[in-house]
């Protein structure tokens, strides 16, 4: 941490001649001799502090007189000295250039001390670094935010951008401040810059090492697949390897597209209208068979899809949706009276989307569309009940979100939706049910371990979250998207969030480094790389970094399914080295983190693998890893083959029952198309809406009559 040249009563003495002079104002008390011997509350010490005296001087004037006060403050602000305005003590992702420092007087009180390259800004950093210069470190943070609000420097007075930078000014504070007292937790992380990477910790060089593949595999996949006209379509989770090597080779043949579950059957249509006579999928079993259903569906039956192993490929998420107990969840719904929807998550299986689907009128989702397809819902069908599944995590986040939601005045609302408001959010709320027994093995970590870990060493980095984390980190997330640096969404949502940050600083004359904590599977870093690095080679800024930060430890963790009969990276086949209550660092149990939602288990892997740790969060998904490079070679080379014969195991799953005299594969295709159509037109499909009244007649006639 820099501390000021200046000495300690220079700087007090400057801090004095800025405070407010007002008659019979408390003036801030002097420090005691030890910090031992004071003990006060936040509250207490910031009622004693300048910040009171800033809140009744700048509440007494209009608007525009509050702006020349901050302004005036500015002027006579002693600033920072230029020695101290370096890259350490920049305040990241501000639209001006912001410098902070904290240090620790000998009483063991907290002195700050801002500037910036802006009047306005300094002069609001001016204000925060007073009101808080003196405080004792326990009781500086615990200040919160809302504080400043008597103030009244919000985003009605000042532009957003600048309400902003002040809450990221204290949040960057805080973190300073923080460093003083005690030693953070670090986690891994991958330093981008145009030409270069620079890896801190094992496990991002393990990440690293593979964004650079090697020139003869690339050239050897790009021969077969333009020799055989074969497509590849490959979800962001895949290991860095194959990434790599898909990456790289996809400047040289247009057909390989590297996306999330949604995109990645559309770009197979696109692929097989272009020409392409096979389509590699690189992902889980589900993701394969809506490849081959949307190609059906599209009229390429002609077009063969291949998996990348001959075993199954799972997931726990798709799983739970094929279990008892999501039947009896959908059952239940199709018993209850009244209009009735059910929005299942697409990461799970076709069997599950028809089963579903004839069960209950069924739409599918994705992480980005999942909130304006149930706020669409409930404004287009009176007295609808939404039943939300498999992901329980995604629908606890999802309940929480319009909890929060309901207390929004109505013009908030009707930003997000036009049809809601305040009213209709509350009313709909008790008729939302969620699946409690689903969950992602790749997301299940971000639980409050790693939430605190993150909250306490990167509350002042960009923070990204997949919808399907646990609450904690779902919380936390929203909380950073409220000053604009946080995002919560899907894969794509994601890497698209990190690209208008690299954006924003790009169009800034000045240098910056930008950190954002990646709260998802470790596979998107090769896609982050690549776009992060594109953007700044054409732009011609090499003063511009991004760390991506991975909130994981280097142990790994795989399922006990998988690991009795895969050979996960990094370590032998079957291994299962000691217990989950082994893995927690300080030696004491880690309890929750042993079973997913559903009963799958959970535990510790090959040491030095790729995959989950108790210590951090969810570094990889086993399941994606099976999807190899040697696989990706195997198909193609017997592929328009004699060999081909012995694909058949490599095929898509073949359901072979009927439900009402349809394939699986056609009832389970419905629910998709719903999605598609809801698009497209931003509605339920009339299809759609017209199915959920005609069950719901159905029910009440049956209830009449018995």
């Amino acid at each position: 941490m820099q501390v000021s040249a200046r000495p300690l009563a220079q700087r007090r003495q400057c801090q004095a001649q800025q405070l407010p002079q007002l008659r019979g104002a408390t003036r801030p008390r002097k420090a005691r001799a030890s910090a031992a011997t004071v003990e006060s509350s936040a509250a207490t010490a910031l009622k004693q502090s300048p910040l009171q005296q800033y809140a009744e001087e700048l509440g007494s004037l209009d608007t525009k007189q509050r702006l020349q006060r901050v302004l005036q403050i500015a002027r006579s602000s002693c600033g920072m000295s230029e020695q101290a305005k370096i890259s350490d003590n920049r305040v990241m992702g501000c639209t001006a250039q912001v410098w902070l420092e904290a240090s620790l007087d000998p009483n063991g009180r907290v002195q700050l001390t801002a500037d910036s390259d802006s009047e306005l800004t300094r002069g609001m950093c001016t204000v925060l670094t007073n009101s808080l210069s003196g405080l004792l470190p326990d009781d500086f943070l615990q200040v919160e935010p809302s504080a400043f609000a008597p103030l009244g420097l919000g985003p009605n007075v000042v532009t957003p951008s600048r309400a902003i930078n002040f809450a990221n000014l204290l949040e960057t504070a805080r973190k300073r401040v923080l460093t003083l007292v005690e030693r953070l937790p670090s986690f891994p992380s991958l330093l981008i810059s145009a030409d270069a990477l620079e890896p801190q910790g094992d496990f991002a060089k393990a990440q690293a090492q593979f964004l650079k593949p090697d020139a003869g595999q690339v050239d050897r996949l790009v021969q077969v697949l333009s020799d055989k006209k074969i497509g590849v379509v490959a979800h962001f989770y895949m290991d860095p390897e194959v990434q790599g090597v898909l990456s790289q080779a996809a400047e040289r043949w247009p057909h390989i597209n590297i996306s999330d579950s949604l995109a990645m059957a559309d770009r197979a249509v696109k692929m097989a209208e272009e020409g392409c006579k096979a389509i590699a999928v690189l992902g889980v079993d589900f993701m394969s068979e809506n490849v081959r259903a949307i190609l059906d569906e599209a009229g390429h039956r002609n077009v063969e899809v291949y998996r990348m192993a001959e075993a199954e490929i799972g997931c726990s998420l798709a799983e739970a949706a094929e279990s008892d107990s999501y039947t009896q969840y959908l059952q239940q719904a199709a018993s209850r009276p009244g209009p009735a929807l059910h929005v299942v998550y697409i990461n799970t299986s076709l069997r599950t989307k028809a089963h579903a689907h004839n069960l209950v009128p069924t739409i599918t989702c994705t992480s980005g569309n999942v909130v304006q397809t149930i706020l669409q819902a409930f404004a287009q069908v009176p007295d609808l009940t939404l039943w939300y599944g498999p992901d329980t995590y995604m629908g606890r986040n999802l309940a929480q979100m319009f909890t929060s939601m309901a207390s929004l005045s109505n013009e908030a609302i009707a930003e997000l939706h036009p049809a809601h408001t305040q009213a209709t959010i509350k009313a709909m709320l008790p008729r939302l049910h969620c699946f409690q027994e689903g969950a992602c093995i790749v997301h299940h970590l971000f639980g409050s371990e790693v939430t605190q870990l993150v909250q306490k060493a990167y509350g002042d980095a960009f923070l990204t979250a997949h919808f399907e984390v646990p609450g904690e980190m779902f919380t936390l997330a929203m909380a950073a998207r409220e000053r604009e640096r946080g995002v919560v969404g899907s894969t794509s949502d994601i890497l698209g969030f990190i690209a208008k940050k690299v954006k924003a600083a790009v169009e800034m004359p000045f240098p910056e480094r930008l950190q954002v904590v990646l709260g998802t599977e470790s596979g998107m870093i090769t896609s982050i790389v690549r776009r992060v690095q594109g953007m700044l080679r054409e732009a011609g800024r090499s003063d511009i970094q991004v760390e991506i930060v991975f909130p994981v430890a280097s142990e790994a963790i795989s399922t006990d399914q998988t690991l009795q009969s895969q050979s996960m990276p990094g370590g032998p086949q079957g291994t299962v080295e000691g217990s989950l209550s082994s893995l927690d660092p300080q030696g004491g149990n880690s309890g929750s983190l042993g079973t997913l939602p559903g009963g799958l288990s959970v535990l510790p892997g090959p040491a030095g693998g790729e995959g989950c740790s108790a210590e951090g969060g969810c570094a990889s998904c086993p399941f994606m890893k099976m999807n190899t490079l040697e696989a990706l070679f195997k198909v193609c080379d017997r592929f328009g083959t004699p060999g081909q014969a012995l694909l058949e195991a490599y095929r898509p799953k073949q359901y072979t029952q009927l439900i009402n005299g349809r394939s699986i594969a056609e009832a389970g295709c419905e629910p998709i198309l719903h999605m598609r159509g809801f698009q497209r037109s931003k509605a339920l499909p009339a299809a759609l809406e017209a199915d959920i009244k005609q069950r719901a007649a159905s029910i009440a006639r049956s209830a009449a009559t018995s």
